[in-house]
């Protein structure tokens, strides 16, 4: 369960950017390739921000789904549920990812005092 370990990472990068003032929610993108299970992360948010400034906090969570791009026929795909990485249109496997491996804060949304 590495989401525990990445709950701490995030509770030190909101605790620095939120400069002692109390958080309500951290907005986060995640992409589908970080094999990131959401639920799992919300649960250990609940875990790792306990007892901390950041306790009653909550993680919002934007998916972000896979999808790559053909370097042959410039086509882009949606990889779905079961990424396999090869071209929708073309059946090539020159492709390159061009969304899906997101996992970054992106805003924090401060607790009225």
């Amino acid at each position: 369960m590495h989401e525990l370990s990445i709950c701490g990472s995030i509770a030190e990068i909101v605790t620095r950017r939120a400069s002692g003032r109390p958080v309500d929610t951290i907005h986060i993108r995640v992409g589908q390739l970080r094999q990131v299970v959401p639920d799992t992360l919300v649960y250990c948010w609940n875990i790792a921000s306990a007892d901390t400034p950041l306790d009653g906090s909550r993680l919002e969570l934007e998916e972000i789904p896979a999808r790559i791009k053909c370097r042959s026929c410039d086509a882009v795909s949606d990889l779905g549920e079961h990424p396999i990485m090869l071209c929708d249109t073309c059946d090539g496997a020159d492709v390159e990812v061009i969304t899906g491996q997101e996992f970054i804060v992106t805003a924090l949304e401060l607790a009225e005092v």
